[in-house]
Protein backbone atom coordinates (compact mmCIF):
# COMPACT_ATOMS: atom_id res chain seq x y z
CA UNK A 1 0.00 0.00 0.00
CA UNK A 2 1.38 3.38 -0.99
CA UNK A 3 1.59 5.91 1.82
CA UNK A 4 -0.10 9.27 1.61
CA UNK A 5 1.96 12.44 1.99
CA UNK A 6 0.51 13.00 5.48
CA UNK A 7 1.40 9.48 6.60
CA UNK A 8 4.88 9.84 5.05
CA UNK A 9 5.39 13.06 7.04
CA UNK A 10 4.29 11.38 10.26
CA UNK A 11 6.55 8.40 9.48
CA UNK A 12 9.46 10.82 8.91
CA UNK A 13 8.66 12.62 12.18
CA UNK A 14 8.63 9.35 14.13
CA UNK A 15 11.94 8.27 12.58
CA UNK A 16 13.53 11.67 13.21
CA UNK A 17 12.45 11.68 16.86
CA UNK A 18 13.78 8.14 17.31
CA UNK A 19 17.08 9.08 15.62
CA UNK A 20 17.35 12.18 17.81
CA UNK A 21 17.04 9.85 20.80
CA UNK A 22 20.03 7.85 19.51
CA UNK A 23 18.29 5.12 17.49
CA UNK A 24 20.80 4.43 14.69
CA UNK A 25 18.41 2.13 12.85
CA UNK A 26 15.86 4.95 12.59
CA UNK A 27 18.47 7.17 10.95
CA UNK A 28 19.46 4.33 8.61
CA UNK A 29 15.81 4.03 7.60
CA UNK A 30 15.70 7.77 6.85
CA UNK A 31 18.80 7.34 4.71
CA UNK A 32 17.14 4.47 2.81
CA UNK A 33 14.05 6.62 2.20
CA UNK A 34 16.00 9.51 0.69
CA UNK A 35 19.31 8.11 -0.54
CA UNK A 36 18.37 7.78 -4.23
CA UNK A 37 16.82 11.26 -4.35
CA UNK A 38 19.88 12.82 -2.72
CA UNK A 39 22.29 11.02 -5.04
CA UNK A 40 20.22 11.90 -8.12
CA UNK A 41 20.12 15.58 -7.09
CA UNK A 42 23.88 15.69 -6.45
CA UNK A 43 24.60 13.95 -9.76
CA UNK A 44 22.36 16.34 -11.70
CA UNK A 45 23.93 19.38 -10.08
CA UNK A 46 27.57 18.33 -10.15
CA UNK A 47 27.62 16.28 -13.37
CA UNK A 48 30.34 14.06 -11.91
CA UNK A 49 29.64 10.69 -10.35
CA UNK A 50 32.67 10.96 -8.08
CA UNK A 51 31.76 14.46 -6.86
CA UNK A 52 28.11 13.42 -6.48
CA UNK A 53 29.05 10.46 -4.28
CA UNK A 54 31.26 12.72 -2.17
CA UNK A 55 28.42 15.24 -1.78
CA UNK A 56 25.99 12.40 -0.98
CA UNK A 57 28.21 11.08 1.82
CA UNK A 58 28.93 14.55 3.12
CA UNK A 59 25.21 15.40 3.13
CA UNK A 60 24.16 12.38 5.17
CA UNK A 61 27.08 12.84 7.55
CA UNK A 62 26.09 16.47 8.06
CA UNK A 63 22.42 15.47 8.48
CA UNK A 64 23.41 12.89 11.10
CA UNK A 65 25.57 15.38 13.00
CA UNK A 66 22.89 18.09 12.91
CA UNK A 67 19.77 15.98 13.37
CA UNK A 68 19.51 17.15 16.96
CA UNK A 69 18.95 20.70 15.69
CA UNK A 70 16.10 19.67 13.36
CA UNK A 71 13.03 21.52 14.70
CA UNK A 72 10.23 20.26 12.39
CA UNK A 73 9.76 23.79 10.96
CA UNK A 74 9.96 22.33 7.46
CA UNK A 75 9.80 18.81 6.06
CA UNK A 76 12.81 16.53 6.50
CA UNK A 77 12.95 16.32 2.69
CA UNK A 78 13.36 20.11 2.39
CA UNK A 79 15.90 20.22 5.23
CA UNK A 80 17.97 17.41 3.70
CA UNK A 81 17.76 18.91 0.20
CA UNK A 82 18.94 22.24 1.61
CA UNK A 83 22.01 20.47 3.04
CA UNK A 84 22.71 18.74 -0.28
CA UNK A 85 22.26 21.88 -2.36
CA UNK A 86 24.56 23.88 -0.09
CA UNK A 87 27.23 21.17 -0.35
CA UNK A 88 26.81 21.10 -4.13
CA UNK A 89 27.05 24.90 -4.26
CA UNK A 90 30.34 24.68 -2.37
CA UNK A 91 31.60 22.06 -4.83
CA UNK A 92 30.54 24.24 -7.78
CA UNK A 93 32.25 27.30 -6.29
CA UNK A 94 35.46 25.32 -5.79
CA UNK A 95 35.16 24.01 -9.33
CA UNK A 96 34.95 27.54 -10.74
CA UNK A 97 38.10 28.40 -8.80
CA UNK A 98 39.97 25.34 -10.05
CA UNK A 99 38.73 24.67 -13.56
CA UNK A 100 38.17 21.07 -14.53
CA UNK A 101 40.76 19.67 -16.87
CA UNK A 102 39.77 19.83 -20.50
CA UNK A 103 39.20 16.55 -22.35
CA UNK A 104 41.15 18.11 -25.25
CA UNK A 105 44.83 17.24 -25.29
CA UNK A 106 47.62 18.31 -27.58
CA UNK A 107 49.28 15.55 -29.60
CA UNK A 108 51.84 15.56 -32.42
CA UNK A 109 48.95 15.51 -34.87
CA UNK A 110 47.19 18.50 -33.26
CA UNK A 111 44.41 18.84 -30.69
CA UNK A 112 42.47 15.67 -29.86
CA UNK A 113 39.28 15.35 -27.81
CA UNK A 114 39.53 12.31 -25.52
CA UNK A 115 35.77 11.81 -25.80
CA UNK A 116 36.21 11.17 -29.53
CA UNK A 117 38.12 8.01 -28.64
CA UNK A 118 34.99 6.52 -27.07
CA UNK A 119 33.00 4.80 -29.77
CA UNK A 120 29.23 4.90 -29.96
CA UNK A 121 28.26 1.24 -30.21
CA UNK A 122 24.62 1.83 -31.06
CA UNK A 123 23.47 0.43 -34.39
CA UNK A 124 21.47 3.57 -35.18
CA UNK A 125 24.39 5.93 -34.54
CA UNK A 126 25.05 8.49 -37.25
CA UNK A 127 28.28 10.46 -37.15
CA UNK A 128 26.66 13.75 -38.22
CA UNK A 129 23.86 13.48 -35.69
CA UNK A 130 26.30 12.43 -32.99
CA UNK A 131 28.54 15.40 -33.79
CA UNK A 132 25.60 17.82 -33.61
CA UNK A 133 24.38 16.26 -30.36
CA UNK A 134 27.83 16.51 -28.77
CA UNK A 135 28.27 20.08 -29.97
CA UNK A 136 24.89 21.08 -28.55
CA UNK A 137 25.62 19.29 -25.25
CA UNK A 138 28.99 21.05 -25.07
CA UNK A 139 27.41 24.45 -25.76
CA UNK A 140 24.71 23.88 -23.12
CA UNK A 141 27.24 22.69 -20.53
CA UNK A 142 29.51 25.62 -21.36
CA UNK A 143 26.60 28.06 -20.99
CA UNK A 144 25.58 26.45 -17.68
CA UNK A 145 29.15 26.63 -16.40
CA UNK A 146 29.21 30.40 -17.02
CA UNK A 147 26.23 30.95 -14.73
CA UNK A 148 26.86 31.94 -11.13
CA UNK A 149 26.74 28.81 -8.93
CA UNK A 150 23.44 29.89 -7.33
CA UNK A 151 21.84 30.61 -10.73
CA UNK A 152 22.93 27.23 -12.07
CA UNK A 153 21.64 25.51 -8.96
CA UNK A 154 18.21 27.17 -9.17
CA UNK A 155 17.97 26.44 -12.92
CA UNK A 156 18.87 22.78 -12.49
CA UNK A 157 16.63 22.28 -9.45
CA UNK A 158 13.72 23.71 -11.41
CA UNK A 159 14.29 22.16 -14.82
CA UNK A 160 16.19 18.94 -14.07
CA UNK A 161 14.71 18.05 -10.68
CA UNK A 162 11.24 19.50 -11.36
CA UNK A 163 11.08 21.25 -7.99
CA UNK A 164 8.74 24.18 -7.36
CA UNK A 165 10.18 27.63 -6.80
CA UNK A 166 8.71 27.72 -3.29
CA UNK A 167 10.62 24.54 -2.37
CA UNK A 168 13.79 25.83 -4.03
CA UNK A 169 13.47 29.04 -2.03
CA UNK A 170 13.10 27.04 1.19
CA UNK A 171 16.08 24.86 0.30
CA UNK A 172 18.25 27.90 -0.31
CA UNK A 173 16.91 29.63 2.78
CA UNK A 174 15.41 32.48 0.77
CA UNK A 175 12.04 33.50 -0.63
CA UNK A 176 10.17 32.06 -3.58
CA UNK A 177 10.40 35.48 -5.27
CA UNK A 178 14.20 35.53 -4.93
CA UNK A 179 14.40 32.02 -6.43
CA UNK A 180 12.12 33.16 -9.26
CA UNK A 181 14.35 36.17 -9.98
CA UNK A 182 17.44 33.97 -9.91
CA UNK A 183 15.79 31.54 -12.36
CA UNK A 184 14.84 34.44 -14.64
CA UNK A 185 18.44 35.75 -14.69
CA UNK A 186 19.80 32.27 -15.39
CA UNK A 187 17.31 31.72 -18.23
CA UNK A 188 18.14 35.09 -19.79
CA UNK A 189 21.87 34.38 -19.64
CA UNK A 190 21.39 30.91 -21.17
CA UNK A 191 19.25 32.32 -24.00
CA UNK A 192 21.89 34.93 -24.75
CA UNK A 193 24.71 32.36 -24.64
CA UNK A 194 22.90 29.82 -26.82
CA UNK A 195 21.49 32.37 -29.26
Amino acid sequence: MKSTPASALSQDAALIRAAQQGDHQAFEQLVRLYDQSVLRLALNLLRSEEDARDAYQEAFLKAYRNLGSFRFECSFYTWLYRIVTNICLDHLRKRTIRREESPVIETRNGARDLFDAVEDGRAEAHPERDLLRRELARRIEDALSRLAPRERLVFELKHYQGLRLRVIGEMLDTTEETAKNCLYRATQKLRAALG
